[in-house]
């Protein structure tokens, strides 16, 4: 009898830690990269996560460079937008006989190129599934690190301009071709 109860003593013990096991994901895992004050210092973080490599160091080196890549764009983003819009309509007699066509386009383009000097990983944590082994890591940069990057940015951006004023030339090229070729119509 006393065994009995030991051993149900025992099941219940293993499906506790099991369940607790199983409810240990960190929190930083659910919410993300972003800015978090801890213990009278303020600081920014990211996430990488990397899910079907076998290869264990090369995924915690992946995670951990996708989690630097994401504290790279709290600290210079550069997007580019470009939408064509087209649309006629054409009427040939007959009023109510009527050739319609549109095309949209949009191409979005975001680029990311700076320094994340300061950065650290600072935790990872492996998540076993059906799906195979996903590894998060938490990369971190305190705000004074983020200030120095910063100041350091004034090269960038001069880089940056020229990007866009290269890519704004090109835009009104291929909108000044389109009107041509539907001028020429």
């Amino acid at each position: 009898m006393a065994l009995s109860a030991l051993r149900s003593c025992f099941t219940l013990a293993s499906i506790v830690l099991l369940v607790a096991a199983c409810s240990g994901t960190p929190k930083w895992v659910d919410t993300g990269g972003g800015y978090m004050s801890e213990k009278d210092k303020k600081a920014f973080y990211g996430v990488g996560a990397v899910t079907g490599i076998r290869n264990e160091p090369l995924a915690k080196e992946t995670a951990d460079n996708r989690a630097r890549a994401e504290l790279a764009k709290y600290v210079d983003t550069y997007t580019s937008y470009l939408m064509r819009d087209y649309a006629a309509s054409t009427t040939a007699g007959d009023f109510k006989k009527t050739s319609e066509e549109q095309n949209v386009e949009r191409a979005l383009k975001t680029f990311v190129a700076t320094h994340v000097s300061g950065a650290q990983v600072v935790d990872r944590w492996e998540n076993h599934d059906k799906n195979g082994m996903t590894i998060y890591s938490l990369a971190r940069m305190d705000l004074e690190a983020f200030k120095e990057n910063i100041a350091q940015m004034r090269e960038l951006n001069e880089a940056a301009r020229d990007f866009v004023r290269k890519n704004a030339e090109r835009a009104f090229e291929r909108l000044q071709q389109e009107e041509d070729k539907r001028n020429a119509k």
